[in-house]
């Protein structure tokens, strides 16, 4: 824990001023009284007994929080910590030294009300830590969220959650067999991952399982795209040594699907973590869930690994309908040489893309992967 000597400062930050949430500003009477006298002029008017005249103005209506960024200096009695999982309501955080169980501020959750949760795992945080009245060490209270990079996010509903951040390397895993390889999943997460600015890294786990060479053949296709790619077998051994290596001293997240072998791998690549892991329901080829919630995993090879919950599907559809080309990387060649600027690529004439499909340029598969995308997405 940073003590306060390592983090003492002359300033306490800088002082901002914030929406609070926006029922709170919901109009709470029937006559606009204030609109009224405005209008009235000199002309006195008798107000009802059962409403109050005076009107919310906009300082009710926004609070005066403490802001610790870059640039500012920190509060002394703040300590720096890493969210390793979140809970609910609560955070745990790691310091360096213990573990913290920590409530966010309700200011703060004011401030992100437009994602799911104000922090997630990764995040680097400051956080006070609270006493009884006896001055015993409770629990700490997240004040404030360290900006954040490589963030791979999906729409929830109406929100946008935001799986893991501060992560420099996504492991997008998939399976031989039980379950099926999905390549439009794959691309999911692979524009995810291009839109969170996370290098992506395909894994195809249960290689032992590919009797006819279909997710080898699959695999493949993605390496002559350039994306770095790894063949993993748990059962077996086969390339955990090559995806040791590749996630050594790096800020790793596992993503997939359930039931392709994420866990799996991570006991075979550190043994001792004996996480939970899970079995196949036939009749569907899905996964059960046996990651509930994604946790912080460090490495005694360097780095960490997030292990997240498998999805069977991932949103998408708060990314731009324009954005999407960019993360499609056999399309980027032949982009500038549409016929037009705005083009989608969909049904446009003289669009450059649909002509490298019609040559064989690119693959079929890969562009009606595109073209889902595409009609889902936000315009």
């Amino acid at each position: 824990m940073s003590s306060p000597s390592e983090n003492a400062g002359g300033n306490r930050g800088k002082k901002v001023r914030v929406s609070f949430r926006p029922n709170r500003s919901t109009k709470r009477r029937d006559t606009d009284w204030t609109r009224k006298v405005r209008d009235s002029g000199d002309q006195e008017l008798d107000a009802d007994r059962s409403e109050s005249v005076a009107a919310k103005g906009d300082l009710s209506r926004r609070r005066t929080i403490i802001e610790f960024g870059q640039g500012n200096a920190l509060d002394p009695g703040l300590c720096l910590g890493t969210v390793i999982a979140v809970r609910g309501l609560f955070a745990d955080v790691d310091d360096g030294e213990q573990i913290w169980s920590c409530t966010v501020r309700r200011v703060l959750r004011t401030r992100t009300i437009k994602d799911r949760h104000p922090v997630t795992v990764g995040d680097h945080v400051r956080f006070r830590v609270e006493s009884n009245e006896k001055g015993i060490e409770r629990q700490g209270v997240i004040e404030a969220v360290e900006p954040r990079h490589g963030e791979l996010k999906r729409r929830v509903r109406n929100r946008i959650h935001t799986i893991v951040a501060n992560v420099d390397q996504a492991i997008v895993v998939s399976s031989a067999s039980q379950p099926h390889p999905k390549p439009h999943l794959i691309d999911r997460y692979l524009v995810a991952a291009g839109v969170g600015e996370i290098a992506p890294v395909i894994c195809m786990n249960k290689i032992d399982l590919d009797e006819d060479g279909m997710a080898r053949e699959i695999l493949a296709q993605y390496a002559l795209l350039g994306y770095n790619t790894v063949c993993t077998s748990a059962a077996t051994g086969e390339g955990v040594n090559e995806l040791r290596d590749i996630l050594r001293d790096k800020e790793n997240v596992f993503a997939g699907q359930s039931g392709v072998g994420k866990s799996s791998l991570l006991n075979v690549i550190q043994p001792g973590l004996t996480l939970k892991v899970g079995t196949i329901v036939d009749h569907t080829d899905k996964g059960r869930h046996t990651t509930t919630t994604a946790s912080l995993i460090r490495l005694e090879m360097g780095g960490y690994v997030v292990d997240t919950p498998g999805v069977k599907s991932f949103d998408l559809s708060a990314v731009g309908r324009h954005e999407i080309e960019a993360h499609f990387i056999e399309f980027l060649d032949h982009i500038p040489h549409c016929k037009f600027p705005d083009c989608g690529h969909t049904h446009e004439t003289g669009c450059a893309v649909k002509g490298a499909v019609e040559r064989g340029d690119i693959r079929i598969e890969r562009y009606d992967s595109y073209i889902r995308l595409f009609e889902e997405s936000a315009s």
